[in-house]
Parts: C-alpha cells; sequence; structure tokens
C-alpha cells in the first residue's frame, strides 16, 4: 500500500530538513568555538575584578565579582581611590578619557567615510568608464588599499614630520604629528588615501549592474550628464554605496593601527580601541568591559544603517536581480 501524499510530503521535508541540519552543524559548531565562546569569555570577564598582578606569576589576580563597577568605570568615569571610596577619575587616568576616546573615534568615522564616499564615487565613475588604458588604472588605484596599514603609517609619518614633505610643500612649521588638530588632520588624510580604493571598488562593483540601456533611453530624450547621474545612477547605485558605507564605517569604528603608529599614541588621536589595548595591560577584565562597550557601540551604528538608511547587502543583491 502506497503512503499518502501528504505523509509523502512531510517525510520528504522532514528528510530534507534533516539533511540541511547535517551540513549546517558542523558550521554552528565551528562558530559557536570561534566567535561564541570569546563573547561569552568577554562578558563574563568584564563582571570580574582586576587585582593586579602575581610577582611569583606575572599573572592578573582573580579579584572577584566586579558586579557593574567596570562598566561605571568608563561609562561615568568613577575611579576607587586608596581608601576605597569612588570618586571621579582623575586626569591622565585611562577611565577620565573614555568620552574624549568616543569623540575621536566617531569624529575619525564620520569625516573618513564621508571623504571616502564621495571621492569613490568620483573614482569608480571614471573607472567606469570604456577608455584606453582603463585596465591599468583601475589597477593603480587599488595600489594604496594593497599596501599594509603598518607601512601606510610610517609612510604618512615621514611626510608629516616637522622637516617632512608636507611642510616644505606649504612651507609652513606645523607639529602635524604632536599637536591636537594638525595630527588628527594627518591621521584623517593618510586613512582617506589608503581606504577611499575600497569604497571605489564597492561601488564600482554597484555601477557594474545598472543597465547600459536606461542611459541612452535618456540620451534619447534630452537628459543632459547631470541629469542622468542624479536621477539615474544615484537612486540606482543607493543600496550598494549605503553597503559600501556600512563596511567603511564599522571598519572605522575600530581603526587603531593607524593612529597608534603615525601620532606615536597622542591622546589627542586615541581611539576608543587605543584606550582597549592601553587597558589590557593594566587589567584584562576592565578592558572587557570596555570591549563589550565598544562592540555595542558598533552594534547600535551598524544596526542604524542597516534599518534605518536600508543598507541591507541580501536585499541588494536581490534588486540587483531584479534590475537584470
Amino acid at each position: 500500500m502506497k503512503p499518502a501524499p501528504a505523509q509523502s510530503k512531510r517525510r520528504s521535508a522532514f528528510g530534507g530538513s534533516a539533511k540541511a541540519w547535517l551540513f549546517v552543524t558542523p558550521v554552528l559548531l565551528a562558530l559557536a568555538v570561534v566567535i561564541g565562546y570569546p563573547v561569552v569569555r568577554a562578558l563574563w570577564m568584564s563582571f570580574q575584578k582586576d587585582d593586579g598582578l602575581d610577582p611569583a606569576t606575572g599573572m592578573f589576580n582573580a579579584g572577584g565579582s566586579a558586579g557593574f563597577d567596570n562598566y561605571t568605570h568608563w561609562l561615568l568615569q568613577q575611579c576607587t581611590n586608596g581608601l576605597g571610596e569612588t570618586v571621579s577619575c582623575p586626569t591622565g587616568n585611562l577611565g577620565s578619557q573614555f568620552w574624549t576616546a568616543i569623540g575621536i573615534t566617531l569624529l575619525f568615522t564620520v569625516v573618513t567615510v564621508a571623504l571616502e564616499a564621495t571621492i569613490g564615487l568620483g573614482m569608480a565613475v571614471i573607472m567606469g568608464k570604456t577608455f584606453k588604458g582603463r585596465a591599468l588604472l583601475r589597477a593603480a588605484v587599488l595600489i594604496p588599499w594593497a599596501i599594509p596599514t603598518a607601512v601606510t603609517a610610517r609612510l604618512w609619518e615621514f611626510m608629516f614630520q616637522y622637516d617632512g614633505v608636507v611642510n616644505r610643500v606649504l612651507g609652513t612649521h606645523i607639529l602635524w604629528t604632536a599637536d591636537a588638530w594638525p595630527a588628527r588632520f594627518a591621521v584623517i588624510a593618510a586613512d582617506v588615501w589608503k581606504t577611499t580604493p575600497f569604497m571605489a571598488l564597492l561601488i564600482l562593483a554597484g555601477l557594474q549592474v545598472i543597465p547600459g540601456d536606461v542611459y541612452e533611453a535618456a540620451k534619447v530624450d534630452g537628459a543632459s550628464a547631470w541629469q542622468r547621474f542624479t536621477n539615474i545612477t544615484l537612486p540606482l547605485l543607493k543600496p550598494a554605496l549605503l553597503v559600501a558605507i556600512l563596511f567603511r564605517t564599522m571598519d572605522a569604528l575600530r581603526m587603531y593601527d593607524l593612529p597608534a603608529i603615525m601620532t606615536q599614541n597622542n591622546p589627542a588621536t586615541r581611539t576608543i580601541s587605543m584606550l582597549v589595548v592601553d587597558q589590557v595591560r593594566q587589567g584584562p577584565n576592565n578592558a572587557s568591559a570596555l570591549s563589550v562597550i565598544t562592540f555595542l557601540l558598533i552594534f547600535a551604528v551598524a544596526f542604524m544603517l542597516v534599518k534605518v538608511l536600508g543598507a541591507n547587502a541580501v536585499r541588494t543583491q536581490e534588486d540587483q536581480r531584479k534590475a537584470n
């Protein structure tokens, strides 16, 4: 006797589901080990006290439960004095630099991403045109992005030295890597030079999927080059552009090596990631709390870009397939 059609469908669905889980389970286990455990471990450590180094072993001592003290240390800039009293963190303490580091990180993120998106869009439009030597231009544009960040930082540090190329060309005598705002400008300039090709590459990929027939129809209707750019290119490029901005924003919020090497850990360019590294040398548990705060900051910004601005990579791919 043959099984009913409904029973056959249920068995087929169950078998397909079982096979899917068979293939997915190893990946989930790997993600749990590689991503899940470090996150849970960092969260647990963030609620533990730092009790200094053990002279015998050179390891940090376990200080017991700290509650939310590690978080209030950063968010409220509260420290404990020698009498065990809670006071405001004194100047020079890492806790007193938290909100300054947040402001510097956001400053670098907003300015660099805005400049990179604008310049990268122009570069992508140029590279998307057909002309002799286009392949050579595309390869040359990617060179700054291919250079390691540490090498880029050293290169720009030499250029921004007191007797470096920048001061000689401009005829100025500015301490670019020592003074506050000149150092911030130097870091922004170096980061824009290095990462703009990455933005241009992502935007160029979005330009490639725009049908050429749309531009031809607009030309027939008498649309100018500016009208074609504002009414065709930008609207159709918006999903890919937002995804590029999302990726670059998340990367900029974790900026560490460029300002650390260029300005030699200048407090005026100290980002939140640099603050985490500095705190690790004094206490890993307190640094874990700062890492959790940094993670939540990046997650909040990414969530805003995805939900509010629509920077959804999956939807972008679906829109591009529909356009084709």
